[in-house]
């Protein structure tokens, strides 16, 4: 089967697993009818008198809203994984170990202990904080490992992502312990959640996610050639460490933006591409869609279970794709020493 074939059926499996997240939850609704409030919302169609108005509310105030955001999120921290993994050349890699997530939790945890509400925002004074955060953390990495190392080598851009996120992280940890009665809000924002979330952060994240995957798509032909290697990438006419620092830029509009509406959720930047590449192979022009659709089924998959194991409680994404993913990492880790 064609790689273009295997993403149209990939797309069909992904909008089958969205439509079940809307209609499963604690009040179950079928299949039939949570189409039928869809089309009925969105083209006027006429609703069945059985359906209850409840539902209607339900899903599409509700659920549809949550599980998309869902859906958009996944795909593209799972995009950023693919892209970071290819530009590092390290399949482990991932955008949080570039600092976006430490970022991101600082800025989110100033906003928590300050009580701080920027004028005009208000109570998305939190998510643009944190986006903001994550996205200056890696623009320094990124100019720090430029001005230590002009080639901008992996281990280089690795190490700086890694220091800098132990020292924001060590930053976030001094703060909750001295203000210890805020610590319970910026550990729940940090384990990720998509509870309460309506169709505004939809609305919010659709420009980042149209910049981000926009400016990656114009470069799918520069990290096929990247990742035969800086050589021969330089040898072939491409300009490895200003592409390096567009793509990273990319990487950080799409993770921080994620990060900032829903709190850290590790790991599905991780499997997503990984899985993806033994559909499509290599290449970005098919990997990174793949990506997306395989990012976004998971993430509604996990928060599926985050909100239906012990409902009518929740748990954190974070907590469900940690369970999936760290076994899936040491998997490829060990493998990998193998080989």
């Amino acid at each position: 089967m064609k790689n273009s074939k295997r993403i149209v059926v990939g797309a069909f499996i992904s909008l089958f697993i969205v439509t079940a997240g809307v209609s499963l939850g604690s009040a179950g609704i079928s299949l039939g009818d949570t189409i039928s409030i869809v089309l009925h919302r969105l083209f006027g169609l006429p609703l069945s008198p059985d359906i209850d108005p409840r539902s209607v509310s339900i899903v599409w105030l509700l659920r549809l809203p949550r599980v998309l955001l869902a859906f958009l999120l996944g795909g593209s921290l799972a995009i950023g994984g693919a892209v970071c993994q290819s530009v590092l050349r390290n399949p482990l890699a991932s955008p949080y170990i570039l600092g976006v997530s430490s970022g991101a939790s600082l800025g989110a945890g100033l906003i928590i202990i300050s009580g701080v509400v920027l004028p005009l925002l208000g109570g998305f004074s939190l998510p643009l904080t944190g986006f903001v955060f994550g996205l200056v953390t890696v623009f320094f990495v990124a100019a720090f490992s430029s001005r230590i190392d002009k080639s901008m080598s992996t281990n280089t851009i690795i190490l700086c992502g890694m220091v800098l996120s132990l020292f924001l992280n060590a930053i976030l940890t001094t703060l909750s312990a001295v203000f210890s009665d805020d610590l319970r809000r910026i550990v729940l924002w940090q384990m990720g959640s998509f509870a309460m979330r309506g169709w505004t952060y939809i609305w919010l994240f659709l420009p980042f996610l149209v910049i981000g995957v926009t400016g990656i798509f114009l470069y799918t032909k520069e990290m096929d050639i990247l990742s035969f290697g800086d050589e021969q990438a330089k040898s072939a006419g491409v300009d490895t460490s200003s592409l390096r620092k567009k793509l990273l830029a990319l990487c950080a509009v799409l993770t921080g933006a994620a990060v900032a509406l829903s709190g850290v959720i590790g790991f599905v930047d991780l499997i997503a591409p990984h899985v993806a590449r033994r559909i499509t192979g290599s290449r970005h022009k098919y990997l990174i869609p793949m990506s997306f659709i395989l990012g976004g089924s998971l993430m509604v998959c996990a928060d599926l279970v985050a909100r239906t194991i012990i409902s009518p409680s929740e748990l954190p994404v974070g907590a469900v794709t940690a369970l999936i993913g760290a076994p899936f990492f040491a998997y490829v880790y060990f493998k990998r020493r193998r080989t």
